[in-house]
């Protein structure tokens, strides 16, 4: 998040301020070998380079070299000649790169800021100059709802845990804390940046619940140290306690059966069959509890880019939305075409069509006909038509939308069906080759007798008739000597 860091720390003995060669060994490391990364990345590049926002990274990265630089000179000079060369150099080294970066950048060779960027500072950038910025959902500010259902208690533990950094402040903090605060700001600008701020709001509550339970769980007074059998006895009572209470919680949170009925138990069987010292009933609890904890887990994304891994072509290209496209190329292997990003503006006009009068979004008869009729509809439900999920639903029912599809006959003519997942969320479809010969709409022997037939008869009046367009010839006059008077 933070592109670039300087962390001074004072010496209390000496009392001067350096930067310590650490930082500067990792940043260094860190730029170099994430940079050379970062452009292995096809879609990525040579823009870490060539954009203005990652010129902050490499101006950081530049004085650092420079600050090593001088304390190399700083101890082979005196104070008098590395006084001179530092206001002398650091300035023409410092006028030359700032020249050099606009030189570059009105050429052309480093691009200027993007709209993104002038979005995170001006939050009605985007939304006067750039209007497919501000379309995105993602792009949009973030609420107070979504910061506590995405982080939970963590929000009001959070800020306590930046007070304990800053109350006790050191280099490693400094970091902590800037961080902190820089993804507060960004990530109350756009939704998606909420991802940038989960790591340190885990790191400063788990912070925050140390502390805690440090002054609130320790243990003031001094016991005094019991025999070795006891302790062992204690710590082995104080598991088997522990067990017994996680099993308990979490079998009163299972759900039971539907239609059965439980039955009474007894005090005495409660008794007999309850949970106490003995290690056989703990284990029966175990088991018990494995067996009636069910995972559902939803793979039809990793099912369907592993198929395509195995049996698309190694020159094939799939299209796919764009966020797929990563996915596809990263777990796949195989080429993607995309649908140009958010830098096709053309289809924002249109998609008030796929939405009813009334702004709603069916999927039944009364959807919308450009919806039922558009490839999208026609490739998610081909086929859905014949399935039939519960014997209380009828066929072709979509429980996510909780509607009946009103395309139910869907023939594709150009496509055919390639793979489909378990669960129907994800489906590939082969485009089909295409045929040698047109097929035609007509048979070739029939005859339509509709038409009225027309017979030459001789005994007709019949005109004349005419070349259209014919040149027409005129006869000039001839001249006399009269004329010529």
């Amino acid at each position: 998040m933070i592109g670039s860091c300087w962390i001074i720390r004072r010496r209390r003995q000496a009392g001067a301020v350096e930067m310590k060669g650490e930082i500067r060994n990792a940043y260094s490391t860190f730029y170099i070998i994430g940079l050379i990364l970062s452009m292995q990345i096809p879609f990525v590049g040579f823009q870490p380079i060539r954009t203005s926002e990652h010129m902050a990274a490499a101006g950081v990265f530049v004085l650092l070299q420079v600050y090593a630089f001088l304390q190399y000179l700083k101890d082979r000079l005196t104070r008098q000649k590395f006084q001179t060369l530092f206001f002398l150099g650091v300035s023409l080294a410092a006028g030359v790169f700032f020249l050099a970066v606009i030189y570059l950048t009105c050429t052309g060779y480093i691009a200027p800021w993007s709209g993104r960027f002038y979005s995170l500072w001006d939050t009605g950038y985007a939304k006067i100059h750039i209007p497919i910025i501000a379309s995105v959902s993602e792009h949009q500010p973030t609420t107070w709802v979504s910061f506590f259902c995405d982080l939970h208690i963590l929000v009001c533990t959070f800020p306590a845990g930046l007070w304990f950094c800053i109350k006790s402040i050191y280099d490693e903090r400094v970091f902590v804390a800037l961080y902190a605060i820089s993804a507060v700001y960004f990530a109350g600008v756009m939704v998606r940046l909420m991802l940038t701020l989960t790591p340190v709001v885990c790191v400063l509550s788990a912070v925050a619940f140390s502390r805690v339970f440090e002054h609130y769980l320790g243990d003031d007074a001094k016991k005094q140290s019991p025999p070795a059998e006891e302790t062992g006895r204690t710590q082995g009572t104080f598991m088997i306690k522990c067990v017994l209470v996680l099993l308990s919680v979490s079998l009163t949170s299972l759900p039971t059966q539907a239609g059965k009925v439980r039955k009474h138990v007894s005090e005495q069987e409660k008794a007999e069959d309850g949970l106490g010292p003995n290690m056989k009933s703990i284990v029966t609890m175990l088991m018990l509890m494995l067996l009636m904890i069910s995972r559902n887990i939803l793979d039809d994304f990793r099912e369907a880019y592993y198929w395509l891994w195995q049996n698309a072509n190694e020159h094939a290209t799939v299209m796919s939305w764009w966020d797929y496209g990563y996915q596809i190329a990263g777990m796949a292997n195989r080429t993607t075409l995309v649908d140009n990003n958010t830098w096709n503006n053309s289809h924002i006009a249109l998609e008030s069509d796929y939405f009813i009068l009334q702004g709603e979004f069916r999927v039944d008869k009364a959807g919308s006909p450009t919806l039922i009729n558009c490839l999208m509809y026609k490739m998610s439900y081909y086929r859905f038509g014949e399935m039939q999920l519960d014997f209380r639903t009828p066929p072709g029912f979509d429980r996510t939308r909780n509607a009946k599809i009103g395309n139910k006959d869907i023939k594709l003519k150009y496509l055919e069906e390639a793979f489909t997942s378990e669960h129907w969320l994800v489906r590939i479809y082969k485009v089909k080759k295409l045929e040698n010969r047109d097929r035609m709409e007509n048979n070739l022997g029939s005859t339509d007798s509709s038409h009225q037939k027309f017979t030459s008869k001789k005994t007709a009046k019949r005109k004349r008739g005419f070349v259209k367009n014919k040149l027409v010839l005129k006869k000039g006059k001839k001249v006399t000597k009269k004329s010529l008077y």
